[in-house]
C-alpha cells in the first residue's frame, strides 16, 4: 500500500507547539500529553513509542482513500522509515479536547502544520483504558478550501476512482 500522506518523509525533530489543555490533573491535559508526545514520536521516528499509544483495535486513516489502517498494517508501513530514524513531523497549532461525561472516552480535533502539506487536520477518539488514553482512531486529512473543493473532487473524478475502488477492506 502506498501511503501519500508520508511520501516526503525526511530526517526531523520535533518543534515544541503545544496547546493549553487544561488544569494538570484534568483529562484534558492528560489526552493533551498523549497527543503531543504521539507526535513527538513520530517526528523522532520512536515506533514502540508511537505505536504503544494506540488502543487495541485502533484504526489509522490517512490522507489516501485507501489508507485505513490497523495498528499492524500501519506499524509494517512506517517501521522500514522508523528503523531508519525517518519519521514525519506535524506540529500541532490548534486543538480541541471533549471528554464523555463518564470520563471514558474523549474525542478531539487539531490543526496541524507540516512542512510539506501545510495545513492538515487530525480528528479522532481517545479511550481511557489500563494503560492510561489510548488512540481508537486517528484520522489524518487535509482540509481544502470550499472555493478549491471542486476544482480537486473533478480532479479525483477524473481519475475515475470511485469510492468502491479506492476501499482497501
Amino acid at each position: 500500500m502506498m501511503c501519500r500522506m508520508m511520501c516526503s518523509i525526511v530526517y526531523v525533530t520535533i518543534l515544541g507547539v503545544t496547546a493549553a489543555a487544561g488544569e494538570p490533573g484534568r483529562p484534558e491535559a492528560a489526552i493533551d500529553e498523549v497527543l503531543t508526545t504521539f507526535h513527538t514520536a513520530a517526528s523522532q521516528a520512536d515506533g514502540d513509542l508511537y505505536f504503544g499509544l494506540f488502543a487495541e483495535g485502533a484504526v489509522f486513516m490517512g490522507t489516501d482513500a485507501t489508507e485505513r489502517w490497523s495498528v499492524a498494517e500501519f506499524r509494517a508501513f512506517a517501521e522500514p522509515y522508523f528503523s531508519k530514524g525517518r519519521g514525519w513531523t506535524y506540529t500541532m497549532t490548534d486543538r480541541n479536547i471533549i471528554v464523555s461525561a463518564d470520563g471514558e472516552t474523549a474525542w478531539f480535533d487539531e490543526l496541524l502544520w507540516n512542512d510539506t502539506y501545510g495545513t492538515c487536520r487530525g480528528t479522532g477518539v481517545l479511550l481511557l483504558t489500563d494503560n492510561g488514553w489510548r488512540i481508537a482512531q486517528y484520522n489524518l486529512s487535509i482540509p481544502i478550501p470550499n472555493d478549491l473543493t471542486r476544482e480537486f473532487a473533478n480532479r479525483i473524478k477524473a481519475r475515475g476512482e470511485s469510492p468502491a475502488a479506492t476501499q482497501n477492506h
